[in-house]
């Protein structure tokens, strides 16, 4: 079932140029339910935001990110099923379909708090708990009905609970949890086509962001380099000493 459910994450990548993965490795025998949060700096930032089903990760992108504020509803964008593997995904997607920088933001397991996710589902209102390195307690995904986002619009909901509030985790805790860096420390991890002509984001807010990161990611490239460049000048004053 998972493998007829990646057809179209599959058809729309190139993997010979895209290093994402192909959906090869599985969830093996693990009783918990996977969840993550990709930050995705492509044409515009968003957050992939992914709960595991089925052997997969069913998908929404929500451009604003998540709210711990229960009066705040965040339009999230229903979106292909990813591979089970996607969730450990962070660093350049070079070039083709979401060309840009994946940042891990968050990640952990979730529970459903209904009897039937898939009847959840297709009635539109799926309960559930977040476990997460920054978000927890209870959530809902709601379908939209149309008003916003046409059919593939749904609206992320933070219930009231110990854990909602009106911090703006989003500004809060920017960085990965996995590499612990920011987009300029991604990018600057790697030496991608990214850097040059293939920018997904030439114009707008995006494409000043990105001119901003690739500044921060040469700068933090040089500053590596030079205690390299020091001690290998020292080393041949040593020898010739």
């Amino acid at each position: 079932m998972a493998k007829d459910r990646l057809g179209t994450y599959r058809a729309k990548r190139d993997f010979t140029a895209s290093p994402e993965p192909t959906g090869g490795r599985g969830r093996g025998t693990r009783h918990v339910l996977r969840y993550c949060i990709q930050k995705h700096l492509a044409s515009h930032l968003h957050y992939d935001f992914r709960l595991e089903h089925h052997g997969v990760l069913l998908s929404w992108a929500v451009p604003k990110g998540p709210s711990l504020d229960p009066a705040v509803k965040r339009l999230a964008m229903h979106v292909e099923d990813h591979p089970y593997d996607y969730g450990d995904f962070e660093g350049i997607i070079p070039s083709g379909y979401g060309a840009g920088i994946v940042m891990l933001w968050d990640s952990g397991t979730w529970s459903p708090e209904v009897d039937d996710v898939d009847a959840a589902l297709s009635a539109g209102e799926l309960k559930f708990s977040l476990h997460g390195a920054k978000l927890k307690g209870s959530w809902v995904l709601v379908r939209s009905s149309g008003r916003f986002g046409g059919e593939r619009g749904w609206l992320l909901i933070k219930h009231r609970d110990a854990w909602a509030g009106d911090l703006v985790i989003t500004e809060q805790a920017p960085h990965s949890v996995k590499s612990g860096g920011d987009f300029p420390d991604i990018l600057a991890a790697e030496d991608p086509v990214i850097w040059e002509s293939h920018r997904p984001a030439k114009g707008g807010v995006a494409g000043a962001l990105f001119t901003d990161i690739i500044a921060e990611a040469v700068r933090i490239k040089s500053a590596r380099r030079a205690p390299r460049a020091i001690r290998t000048r020292a080393h041949r004053t040593k020898v010739r000493g």
